[in-house]
């Protein structure tokens, strides 16, 4: 049986959803032990038992884990993946941050942003923003590390039975070179950009900062995360966190809402994969349409406001 670690994201008590969609992911290669590395990270770990598939989960509780720092943890991955066959994290920023220094560790190449699982050693992912699908393949002999793109896998659901938990001490130092500062959320209480089931972007159209006011409302009224297009980005409009797309966030949530975006290619790379997707522009030929599950041709000025009222009704 291949065995397959995957390493858990979490903020010390839930589970980030990267870890369940990686989950899926990673139950299609073999049997599968989940690494939750933190610091009194208990209630973590009791959510990680319950995921569907879990084999064990590996408790590596020691105070140099509380923050999620790369350069600590990626000594301590490396060590507990030698005896691994398979080693996966999520392509999220945590994910990309620490597994890439895993990888370089043990001497191994790291396949990105797996999107499709063809068998245990070779995987689909894509590359020149989504418009090549690369099937690459793992050299016999070589442990199989990588990051799995979210927006390609549902996440997992419970399972029936519960994973036994196990303290794990990777024999290793760790270097104290790198601190860890703080956690800034731009987003105030409005769920993460990368991981919400709902979200209301804005582009261009909307014109300036405070056009973005709209997009807030109508986000906060529908319990969303709020997104951006590069050119509102670029236009000063929102920080850059916010942007979605190929030098973004790539995300798949249930519902998109884009209102005064254009749907350039660049955008559409990080949305394509959203359940459904709800455009709203008044240039009747935006590319945007093309994707849209629903369109309204019209005034976003108006259309924002009076779509927000029939909620409230």
């Amino acid at each position: 049986m291949t065995k397959v670690l995957l390493i858990a994201e979490h903020d010390g008590r839930h589970l980030n959803v990267s870890t369940p969609r990686a989950m899926s992911c990673a139950n299609q290669l073999g049997e599968v032990d989940v690494a939750v590395f933190g610091a009194g990270v208990e209630e973590a770990c009791a959510r990680a038992a319950a995921l569907e598939g879990a084999h064990r989960v590996l408790r590596v509780d020691r105070p140099e884990n509380a923050a999620p720092l790369a350069a600590v943890l990626a000594p301590q991955l490396a060590r507990l993946a030698e005896d691994y066959d398979v080693v996966l994290a999520p392509s999220s920023t945590f994910g990309r941050d620490v597994l890439p220094r895993a990888a370089a560790l043990l001497g191994c190449p790291q396949v990105s942003d797996i999107m499709e699982v063809i068998d245990g050693r070779t995987f689909k992912r894509p590359a020149y923003a989504g418009n090549v699908i690369e099937t690459v393949r793992v050299p016999d002999g070589v442990k199989v590390i990588g990051t799995v793109r979210l927006a390609s896998f549902r996440a997992v659901d419970n399972g029936e039975a519960t994973a036994p938990v196990e303290d794990a001490a990777p024999e290793v130092a760790v270097p104290d070179h790198s601190r860890w500062q703080e956690l800034a959320a731009s987003g105030g209480d409005r769920p993460d950009l990368q991981s919400a089931a709902r979200v209301v972007a804005g582009g261009r159209g909307l014109g300036s900062k405070e056009g973005f006011d709209l997009i807030y409302s109508l986000a906060d009224k529908l319990g969303a995360a709020v997104g951006a297009s590069r050119a509102a980005v670029d236009a000063g409009y929102v920080p850059n966190d916010m942007q979605v797309g190929q030098t973004g966030k790539i995300i798949a949530p249930e519902l998109y809402i884009a209102a005064g975006i254009s749907g350039a290619i660049q955008h559409v790379t990080g949305i394509k994969d959203a359940g459904t997707i709800v455009a709203i522009n008044k240039d009747a030929e935006a590319p945007i349409f093309e994707l849209a599950d629903f369109g309204l041709v019209g005034d976003l000025f108006e259309l924002l406001p009076a779509l927000q009222k029939a909620l409230d009704g």
